[in-house]
């Protein structure tokens, strides 16, 4: 057994969640609603409501996510799954009030990222929703944005998970640096996306002339380069940075020991480990052969015989 284990198994990346077709179709079709009604402004014409789209974004994303979350509970959400997701969402929402809302600084960015990481991108899709809907119930921050915000969350979080090298091919400072890159970006395309529901709301009768509101059935690259100006004059300098810088400094700094301890948490659970390169375990197959092996052998085989020629 420990020439085995020196040999080394294939390094495995635990998927604490694991869904099936429906499931995954279920959330690919919440994603891309919530896509497309974020980028109705650049193709909505003349005769779209802004306030009308913003009240069904407000009402919609959140049922739909409810209905992707139900998808993964009817699928393999065990109490195991449920427990953990409980606990990490628990302490998103409890970390949350220390940063939000403060000049941009965003405490939990780092928290969905490396749950996303060590548990794959269901777990993810699913943590990033029911932390920011925990949270927002816990600070009072229900509003029209809150659908936006669990769906741009969830993205991030399985974003996360579906990262290059959660198999072992990446550990280490080069891991985080790649979370930490990949939560800088996902720090600034949360603000755009952000901006989108409600900027449209802005336009008016000086929106041409400020160069960065909303124009109704204007052509889609004048709209385009207006809400471009918006994004960087209102958050991509100020708000966006100041969320990519706290989401950096928190994975460099806590990254490693909070993914180490997440892994283990999730090895002590015993979820589902799926290889993601290399052959299974050797050693794993062949003891559960023999095991199976003496359990299925009569018990008479097993004494020696008076005069079968066994020493």
């Amino acid at each position: 057994m420990t020439a085995t284990k020196a040999a080394g198994a294939s390094p495995r990346a635990v998927n604490a969640l694991r869904v099936g077709a429906g499931s995954i179709t279920v959330a690919v079709v919440c994603s891309v609603c919530a896509l497309g009604f974020s980028l109705w402004p650049f193709f909505g014409g003349q005769t779209a409501n802004p306030f009308a789209a913003s009240a069904l974004l407000m009402v919609l994303l959140p049922a739909m996510f409810m209905l992707v979350l139900a998808g993964f509970m009817e699928g393999s959400m065990d109490a195991k799954t449920l427990a953990l997701l409980g606990v990490l969402s628990a302490a998103i929402a409890a970390v949350r009030p220390l940063g939000a809302g403060v000049g941009g600084v965003e405490t939990v960015f780092f928290l969905l990222v490396l749950g996303g990481r060590a548990f794959g991108p269901a777990f993810g899709f699913a943590l990033g929703g029911v932390s920011l809907l925990a949270s927002a119930l816990l600070t009072g921050g229900v509003g029209p944005w809150l659908g936006m915000q669990m769906v741009c969350s969830s993205w991030i979080a399985a974003g996360a998970g579906l990262l290059p090298g959660r198999a072992g091919r990446i550990r280490g400072r080069a891991e985080i640096a790649m979370l930490a890159a990949y939560g800088a970006i996902c720090s600034y395309l949360f603000g755009a996306l952000m901006n989108l529901w409600f900027w449209p709301a802005l336009g008016g009768a000086g929106a041409g002339a400020s160069g960065i509101g909303y124009l109704p059935g204007a052509p889609v690259g004048t709209n385009l380069r207006h809400f471009v100006a918006f994004t960087l004059v209102t958050s991509t300098t100020s708000w966006d940075t100041i969320r990519a810088i706290t989401c950096v400094i928190a994975l460099v700094v806590l990254g490693g020991p909070v993914l180490a301890l997440l892994r283990r948490a999730g090895a002590r659970a015993a979820f589902g480990a799926v290889p993601e390169f290399g052959a299974p375990n050797a050693g794993s197959a062949s003891k559960a052969e023999a095991s199976a092996a003496r359990m299925s052998k009569p018990a008479s085989a097993t004494v020696d015989q008076p005069g079968s020629g066994e020493p």
